[in-house]
Order: C-alpha cells, then sequence, then structure tokens
C-alpha cells in the first residue's frame, strides 16, 4: 500500500474504531461484532507500525491496547489540589449542610446537584488543547501517579475531547473522575481468577486500585474498567458557571458522566434522591456507598471556599453500612512496616452486599478487649463504608461455652522479639528494627519514588539484598559497591553501577523528601513539605516537642505525638545516625524552594534513558530552576532532552520544530543556568 493510500486507511480506521467504542462502552448498543470488532483493530495496529515514522499515534484508539511494562510510576502534581468531601450519615445531617451553606451565603433556596458516590478510584485527567496528556491517582491530594498508559485502556474516556458539538474546546482543563468496575464486571474477573488458580480480588474497588496502579498496562487493558467524570480542576478558555453545564459540558465533549446524576432545587429534594438511591442501591450495575450533594453555582462555590482540605460546598452523605452474620474462626497477628501488630479475624465466609468476606481487622488489643471478641464467637459484621469488613458487635447469646477469648502476643511472630506499648497508643509494636516483617517493608518505603527515588532499587530487588544479607538497615544502600551487587544472580556489571550512582545520587535529597523516607506514622509527603518549612536542620525538628510542633498551621496532636514520639525513641535516632554516617546529607532552607533563573517558564521534555541523571534528579534541577517538564510534546515544548533509545516523542519534535538537545547539552545548559546566577 502505498503512503497516501495507508494514511488514508489509517484515519478512516481509528475513526471507525473509536465510533465503535463509542457505541459499545457508552450506549451499550454495538452495531458489529467483537470478531468484526477485532478485525478492525488487527488492521489498524499492522498499518500503524508499517506506518510509525509517518503517523502520530497519540489519539489513536490503539493506544488503549497497553505497552510494555514501566519500571514504576512517575509522579504528578496536580494543578489544582483534588480536595476530599466532609461525610454526612443521615438525612439531619444533610439538612445542617443545608442550613450551613444558607446561612453563610446569606441566601435561602440554594439549588444544588446530586450524584451517586461510587466506591471506585479518584483521579485526574489533564486534557491540553482537547488531547489527554496526563492521567493521574489523587495521591494525597496534591501529587499522584502518573497512570496515563493504564488510563487510556479505558474504551470509554476519549483521547481528545470532541469539538463538533459547538462547545469550544479549553485550553487546558482538570478533569477529575472515578474509575470503577462494574459489579458484572467484576464477579467475571473473580470467576477468571478463580478458574486460574488466583486469589480473587476483594471487592470492586481493590480490582479497579489494582488494575490502575498495574506497571504494564497490557494487564489494565486486559480488565473491565469504566470512568464517570463529574468535576473539574484548573479550566483555562473556557466559561462554565454551573455545576449542571458543566456536567452537560463533558457530555457534549464526549466524556462519560452518570446517568442517574440529578438536579436538586431544594433540600427536600436531595433528601428524596438519598432515599431512592439507597433504596435503588442493589439494583445500579455499579457499587455506591452514598451520594455526593453539592452546590450547582460555581459563583458561590468560590465564595464558600474550603476547610482545610474540604469543600464547604460539597458533602458525601453515606449510606448505613450493610451487615451480616457469621463465625470468628481464628485471630492472627499482621506486622506492618511501623512494626504495629494488627490482629486480623479470620472467619466463616460471608456475603455482604454482594461480596464474600472472610477476613476483618480487629484494630488492637482495647478493641479486642471492649468488644470481648473471643475466637469461635458469632460476630455481626459489616463492611465500614461498603467497604473495609469490620466486626460490630458479639451476638452473646450464641455462646456456648467453647469461646476462647485472645491476647495479642507478648513477642513478636515474625522475629520473636518482644512486643511493647508506648504509653498513650492504643497499638502494640516490635521496636526491633531487625525484624524481617518491619525491615523489608521499611527499605523498600525508604528507596521509593517520594521518598529517596533511587532508580532501579524496586521491591524485588530490596528483598533480594536481604536475602543476601548484603543490608540489614536503610544505611547500607549506601554503602554498596558494584562488587556486592554483581554478586547477585541476574545482576550485570552495567546494571550495578547504574544502580550505584543512582544510590549516589539520592544522598543529597531535600530535607522533606528525606523526612517522608523515614516512615513517620502521619507523615506523609505533605506533612513533611509543612515540616521542612518551619525547620531549618533535622536536630531541630528531633528535639521539638509535640507542644511546639501544634502551633505549625495544619499540623494537629496525632501528627505531633507521632512525630515527637517516633524522635524519642533512641533506635530510631540511631538509625537516622548510620543513615547520615553513610553520607546521606539533606539539603535545607533554599535549597527545597525554586531559585531565579533563565530557564523560568521554559517547558522541557525527556524521552529515552539519560546516562547521567536519573528522570527524576533531572525533573528536579529543571523544576529548581522555574521551569516546567511535561511528558508530552506540544508547540509549547521549549526543549526535548534526548536520551538513548528515543521514543516516538523524537519524530514529532522534529515535525513540530521543537528543539532537540542531547544530554550533554542539557547538562551544559543547566551548568550555564548556575553560573549565570
Amino acid at each position: 500500500m502505498k503512503k497516501k493510500a495507508a494514511l488514508a486507511r489509517i484515519d478512516e480506521l481509528r475513526k471507525l474504531v473509536t465510533y465503535h467504542n463509542s457505541l459499545y462502552y457508552q450506549f451499550d448498543s454495538p452495531e458489529i461484532s467483537d470478531t468484526d470488532y477485532d478485525a478492525l483493530m488487527r488492521e489498524l495496529v499492522e498499518l500503524e507500525e508499517s506506518w510509525a515514522n509517518d503517523i502520530d499515534v497519540a489519539t489513536s484508539p490503539t493506544q488503549r491496547v497497553g505497552a510494555p511494562p514501566l519500571e514504576k510510576f512517575a509522579t504528578f502534581t496536580h494543578l489544582s489540589p483534588m480536595l476530599s468531601l466532609a461525610n454526612a450519615f443521615s438525612e439531619d445531617d444533610i439538612r445542617a449542610f443545608d442550613e450551613r451553606i444558607a446561612r453563610t451565603l446569606g441566601e435561602k433556596g440554594v439549588s444544588y446537584v446530586v450524584e451517586p458516590k461510587l466506591d471506585g478510584v479518584a483521579v485526574n485527567l489533564l486534557y491540553e488543547n482537547g488531547l489527554l496528556v496526563t492521567g493521574a491517582t489523587r495521591g494525597d491530594g496534591y501529587t499522584g501517579e502518573n497512570v496515563t498508559r493504564n488510563l487510556k485502556t479505558i474504551r470509554s474516556l476519549p483521547l481528545s475531547l470532541d469539538g463538533e458539538k459547538g462547545v469550544p474546546i479549553p485550553r487546558r482543563i482538570e478533569i477529575r473522575g472515578e474509575v470503577y468496575i462494574a459489579v458484572t464486571g467484576f464477579r467475571k474477573l473473580n470467576a477468571a481468577r478463580n478458574e486460574e488458580g488466583l486469589e480473587p480480588f476483594a471487592n470492586p474497588r481493590n480490582a479497579a486500585a489494582g488494575s490502575l496502579r498495574q506497571l504494564d498496562s497490557r494487564i489494565t487493558a486486559a480488565r473491565p474498567l469504566d470512568i464517570f467524570c463529574y468535576a473539574a480542576g484548573i479550566v483555562e478558555g473556557v466559561d462554565i458557571t454551573c455545576q449542571w453545564e458543566f456536567l452537560a459540558t463533558l457530555k457534549a465533549w464526549g466524556l462519560p458522566v452518570n446517568p442517574s446524576i440529578e438536579r436538586a432545587v431544594t433540600v427536600d429534594d436531595c433528601i428524596a434522591y438519598y432515599r431512592t438511591m439507597m433504596e435503588g442501591r442493589d439494583n445500579l450495575p455499579y457499587e455506591i456507598d452514598g451520594i455526593v450533594i453539592k452546590v450547582d453555582d460555581f459563583d458561590s462555590q468560590s465564595r464558600l471556599g474550603a476547610i482545610s482540605r474540604n469543600p464547604r460546598w460539597a458533602v458525601a452523605c453515606k449510606f448505613p453500612p450493610s451487615q451480616s452474620t457469621t463465625i470468628i474462626e481464628n485471630i492472627t497477628v499482621q506486622v506492618g512496616r511501623t512494626g504495629v501488630l494488627t490482629p486480623v479475624a479470620t472467619m466463616k465466609p460471608v456475603d455482604i452486599g454482594g461480596v464474600t468476606v472472610t477476613h476483618a481487622t480487629l484494630h488492637n488489643q482495647d478493641e479486642i478487649d471492649k468488644k470481648d471478641i473471643r475466637v469461635g464467637d458469632t460476630v455481626v459484621v459489616q463492611r465500614a463504608g461498603d467497604v473495609i469488613p469490620q466486626v460490630v458487635k458479639v451476638v452473646e447469646e450464641n455462646r456456648n461455652g467453647t469461646e476462647q477469648p485472645y491476647r495479642i502476643p507478648e513477642r513478636c511472630p515474625s522475629c520473636g522479639a518482644q512486643t511493647v506499648r508506648l504509653e498513650g497508643e492504643a497499638a502494640t509494636r516490635c521496636i526491633n528494627m531487625d525484624c524481617p516483617a518491619q525491615l523489608r517493608e521499611h527499605i523498600k518505603f525508604f528507596v521509593s519514588r517520594g521518598a529517596m527515588d533511587i532508580d532501579g532499587l524496586g521491591d524485588k530487588l530490596v528483598a533480594r539484598l536481604l536475602d543476601a544479607g548484603l543490608i540489614t538497615d536503610p544505611s547500607d544502600i549506601y554503602r554498596l559497591t558494584t562488587d556486592d551487587l554483581v554478586t547477585l544472580e541476574r545482576m550485570g556489571a552495567k546494571s550495578a553501577d547504574n544502580i550505584i550512582r543512582a544510590i549516589e545520587a539520592s544522598k543529597n535529597p531535600p530535607f522533606h523528601r528525606f523526612l517522608y523516607a523515614l516512615g513517620i506514622r502521619h507523615v506523609g509527603e505533605h506533612t513533611a513539605k509543612i515540616l521542612s518549612r518551619r525547620y531549618t536542620s533535622l536536630d531541630r525538628l528531633m528535639r521539638a516537642s509535640a507542644e511546639e510542633l501544634m502551633t505549625i498551621h495544619e499540623i494537629g496532636p496525632e501528627v505531633a505525638g507521632s512525630v515527637e514520639s517516633f524522635f524519642h525513641l533512641s533506635a530510631n535516632r540511631a538509625v537516622i545516625d548510620n543513615i547520615l554516617a553513610s553520607g546521606v546529607s539533606p539539603r535545607y532552607g533554599d535549597a527545597d524552594h525554586v531559585t531565579p533563573s533563565s530557564l523560568a517558564g521554559k517547558n522541557f521534555v525527556f524521552t529515552g534513558t539519560l546516562e547521567h541523571y536519573t528522570r527524576s534528579e533531572a525533573k528536579r534541577r529543571v523544576e529548581m530552576r522555574g521551569a516546567n517538564v511535561s511528558s508530552s510534546i506540544s508547540r509549547q515544548t521549549d526543549y526535548v532532552v534526548l536520551g538513548a533509545e528515543p521514543g516516538s516523542k523524537y519524530a514529532k519534535a522534529r515535525s513540530l520544530g521543537v528543539t532537540v538537545i542531547m544530554e550533554e547539552e542539557f547538562m551544559s545548559l543547566i551548568d550555564e543556568d548556575g553560573e549565570n546566577r
């Protein structure tokens, strides 16, 4: 086939496949058989592979079949925070919410939009000039994981916005959505896993979350994921005045919107909707655990604002949880990353809201004692928020005298060390830093992205290093040599050298990342940044009392107590001393902030494998200078940095006339910028 005819056929096939995707996934009315659809897709894949140098595949439906595995996910900082919703649990709570809205706005008769609260995974979709460029998980609300490749496998999600219905396409927009697996799809997925001898998923939400976080997007493509879009973050280039109008606009752009969303003129309408959805929840094709009520008018939303991380203009009203009765057959303990021993009940399988439940956490000894839970007891179990199983109470009248009381063991089941219960805490802990159950998880967390971010040091390699006795605590990582690594099976000299260089590159992290890497309970990435802005040295933070910490905005008693307790333990101080003695030196103060730069505002894209930097280190150097890093190329891109084995971005950069520089040129550009400052 000649080039002109091939390109025309590719364009025709893309339109056909997209059209049939829309009929099948959004309107449930396919016009062709699966066999005919597969034939169209195969032809398109073959043509695109043959003419790869002459086409752009960014919006092609072939992107939905998945791609080879990533080593790990990149992070993505949301342009506007993904706030969580405050909860309501009754009709009285809904009326109280309406009264607060009216009182704050100084007006009555506020209109709302009411939506089912899906039990799925929240994501953020960034479209630029109509093209999907990035999709990310919610994460901590500020930074999530870049799962673009996985989101593109969802057939109902358009890779480009439809501008043919007369609705303007925004220059840039963040669209929030909920990824879920329908009940029917979930049952088929678990049936297939049972046939393959695999552990079935506990519930649709876990299945959706696990599918979305697959490093191999081909696995994601085989899972029955779907999505509904419902809210906006940053919006540039279009003017929308209310939530109802926004939902209509989403549909006009071709984005899937839940058909059960309604307008509610009064609070009574909200309550009627709550009752209707609660009564009909078992007849829905997906799981919900409540409804969401939003003030319709965007101007009113802006006036209401937010409290901490919750908008004042919306509330999630949860349904009463589903409950069933079963028998506790055994109680065991699990040892977590922070050393907490968590008792878990193994129960006779029971169906709760369509999900088979066999285990429930008992939290701690206080909870067991308060409810007087014994092995052999008949208990009432519910799925908290319709997701997490928990024991509500014991059915005492069913006791026959054979039930056995339970005490959390005084010695750790993983390492045999004496367990302790710290003052003021309900948790029983193993404080042995060499405990295998803790050590493996702690080191995996320590080296992970967002923490020390040691490229190439993944979960499997950490396990191999521990099993080989090459590391016994985090500080040992910085004493590894190439000779140590090449003793491992399937570890070549080049791979070992790359890992050692990545370890060296991680020795000077920003203070907030070092804090996060320590794994302090309740200290996530956002909280670590707050602490790093207040304290200019680790020593000062280690000496801070809980009272002093609570004077910091957003630091409450729980976080303050956790930080004080962590640094009070001599074992933790010893580990930190060992890490610092091994050459790790966090950067304090101005090192964490953007400095004036001639590169400020420039847009960079990296493609291929860099030799002198890890991708995260290169990104950090760019962002420290006020420049931006994107995962996609557009006419607004200033530099494409070319590494070894570049992908299709190189060809696209050439076609758009974007400046392409080699890694050495990038290094010179960064160095020159530093000298100019």
